[in-house]
């Protein structure tokens, strides 16, 4: 081989830099890969005042999105106590400031988003789009309702007739664009039903009631800020009832509001329902961020009706 051979094959060889910047420009090349994978996610109510909104109708919306909770029968954890009307941009507003007392009356509200514009696709959360809910101040008149809502993005809640005093308004969403797609809101407004209003105490703490004939046990015991298993148990008789239908694609809805200021949370079902055959045991994903006394709402079906059931639970 001649010299300048020898020469040019020298050249060809990397040399100990040049094998180290490759495997440097090779590292970067991997981490920009993976970085660029990782970041292309998809979308994932017998108390006075109160009603179940069982005949309530069933929400529309022209360009809602049809996606529906990450778990069957199990809509998102939804962050904050639900007491203010914004959040991250978006906002409940309402003309509405007061209600009549003692006849149906529709409540109508928007959400606006952080362009100042009125959002009109929501994503399906426990087969529908919005939640209302109205919860009276002392926590004994309490609706669950499922608005409709127009093309310009009016919802219309129709609520039961309500007894004077003050009340909140509560709606749960989850957008399907923009800022806030994906995420989930609660967002609440005040409204006061004019007229002779008395305040009731809150009943104490049980481990059970009566509604409709069915005796209702609550168990478990959760902690302020600690994700704790509850479990409902429904009977008829003193016999355990096993013929639950689904609602809301599971076979109890369940919902919690705080004494004093009337903070919600929402106790997620573990449990999809799969035929009218649910009980007598449900169980609960409860994470309660505030320790007193709550006022939880459990809401099942039997032969077609929705019964609603009210039990003070104490939070440590």
């Amino acid at each position: 081989m001649s010299s300048a051979s020898r020469s040019r094959l020298r050249a060809s060889r990397p040399t100990p830099r040049r094998r180290g910047l490759a495997a440097v420009g090779a590292a970067a090349f991997l981490a920009v890969t993976l970085a660029a994978c990782g970041s292309s996610g998809g979308s994932s109510s017998s108390m006075p005042g109160m009603d179940h909104g069982a005949t309530s109708a069933t929400s529309s919306s022209p360009s809602a999105a049809q996606t529906p909770g990450d778990m069957p029968g199990m809509d998102h954890m939804a962050t904050g106590n639900g007491l203010s009307d914004s959040r991250d941009g978006y906002r409940l507003t309402s003309a509405d400031t007061t209600l009549p007392a003692g006849r149906q009356t529709a409540y109508r509200f928007t959400v606006t988003g952080p362009d100042g514009k009125a959002v009109t696709g929501f994503t399906l959360d426990q087969t529908k789009r919005m939640h209302f809910y109205a919860v009276r101040s002392d926590l004994t008149g309490f609706q669950h309702l499922h608005p409709t809502m127009a093309a310009d993005g009016t919802w219309t809640a129709d609520l039961a007739p309500l007894t004077a005093g003050r009340w909140r308004v509560f709606a749960s969403f989850t957008p399907a664009a923009g800022a806030g797609k994906g995420k989930d809101f609660v967002l609440s407004r005040p409204v006061t039903v004019p007229g002779k209003a008395t305040d009731s105490p809150l009943p104490a703490p049980a481990a059970g009631t009566r509604v409709d004939g069915y005796t209702v046990t609550v168990k478990g015991e959760p902690m302020a800020g600690m994700a704790h298993p509850l479990t409902v148990s429904i009977a008829e008789d003193g016999r355990p009832v096993t013929g639950l239908q689904p609602y809301l694609d599971t076979y109890a809805h369940l919902t919690a509001f705080h004494e004093g200021d009337a903070a919600f949370a929402h106790l997620h079902p573990t449990t999809e329902a799969t035929g009218g055959h649910g009980g007598p045991d449900l169980t609960f994903h409860a994470e309660l961020p505030a320790s007193g006394n709550w006022r939880l709402f459990l809401q099942f079906q039997t032969g077609g009706t929705l019964h609603t059931a009210a039990v003070t639970l104490h939070v440590g």
